[in-house]
């Protein structure tokens, strides 16, 4: 069954920019870091931009990139997704019983023993406490992204993540409890609904308007083509942001920001293959099951750095070790969105 009734060859559904996304993106960074080195007063004007520890510039550019899927998202098909059950539970394991405890176990196996010679025992404890909160808080918004490059259903992948939000409200704070074995977890609230309502509900209420203004599949179809480039130009001049912001952090300490990224890189692929097998063993179809696995590989970033940030300081290992979890995501997740293109013919639908 076919939540969103729409079905193009890949090389139609790919535009210049997407066919050439990953240089667009390795300039966008290269651009990020020297932006960040010769104009360091635009960096921080960008960086003040800020409301409960999100960045409303980088939230402006999300929404763009958000905005073009959301207008795919056909709420009639929203019942078919109980009809299509599988990929929501491969998402729920991955996310809430497998991906926090095997952060955690990769983290403790690298910072404790692996890299023990290069890092002292403290900034260790702290470069796991940053990944451990990476690890308990599956994506929110870039999600919308990858799984539109994917060509993924846009109803049934809104409804993976409303379901995912809805648990990190009861979950988040006991799993990171126990994972760091601290009892009193300062959720940050307001950055955890603001971020729903800024790239989900808000992107989710335009798109809704869109479709009844737009009236008939044909005009929302040409409208979406006209506006998809929108995702991309967002996911660009983020990435250039976001490391015009750590440019001067990335060249200061290269190493350690290679350290942190080894077990960031093993977590990611590897979540990835669990959820993306488990789909494939369940005969889950592509359009489902690719961003089924993306959701367990990406991360709410956002979440992960503020409450690093209120738990152990702004320039704490942990804080920081949250933040190459943001620079390693992008290029990690267009890997794996190359990945899933090429294998969609393994699937049966």
């Amino acid at each position: 069954m076919t939540l969103i009734a729409e079905k193009r060859p890949a090389e139609e559904s790919m535009g210049f920019f997407e066919r050439y996304l990953t240089v667009w993106v390795a300039l966008a960074m290269i651009g990020g870091i020297a932006i960040g080195s010769v104009a360091p007063g635009l960096v921080n004007a960008v960086a003040a931009a800020e409301v409960a520890s999100i960045n409303l510039v980088v939230a402006a550019l999300i929404w763009a990139m958000v905005y073009p899927m959301m207008v795919g998202v056909d709420f009639r098909a929203v019942a078919g997704v109980a009809r299509q059950p599988k990929g929501l539970i491969v998402t729920l394991v991955v996310n809430w019983l497998i991906k926090p405890f095997t952060m955690a176990l990769i983290a403790v196996l690298f910072f404790d023993y692996v890299f023990a010679p290069w890092i002292a025992p403290e900034d260790a404890a702290q470069y796991t406490a940053g990944l451990i909160l990476l690890g308990a808080a599956p994506c929110t918004a870039m999600v919308f992204v990858w799984s539109q490059l994917t060509r993924g259903d846009a109803t049934y992948t809104l409804v993976q993540v409303s379901v995912n939000d809805l648990i990190m409200v009861v979950a988040f704070a006991p799993i990171v409890a126990f994972l760091l074995g601290v009892t009193e977890i300062a959720v940050p609230w307001e950055t955890l609904v603001l971020a729903t309502v800024l790239y989900v509900v808000l992107p989710l209420i335009a798109g809704l308007f869109t479709r009844r203004a737009l009236g008939s599949s044909e005009a929302i179809e040409a409208f979406t083509s006209r506006v998809k480039p929108l995702s991309v130009v967002g996911l660009i001049a983020t990435v250039a942001i976001l490391f015009g912001l750590q440019g001067e952090v990335i060249l200061a300490r290269p190493l350690v920001i290679a350290l942190i990224a080894a077990p960031i890189l093993i977590q990611s692929y590897g979540i990835f293959a669990v959820a993306y097998g488990a789909a494939w063993f369940l005969k889950v179809p592509h359009r489902i099951a690719a961003p089924c696995a993306m959701i367990g590989t990406s991360n709410f970033f956002e979440l992960a750095v503020a409450v690093a940030i209120s738990l152990f300081g702004l320039h704490s290992g942990a804080a920081l070790a949250t933040v190459v979890g943001v620079l390693v995501e992008v290029p990690v997740m267009l890997s794996l969105v190359a990945f899933a293109n090429r294998t969609r013919g393994r699937f049966s639908g």
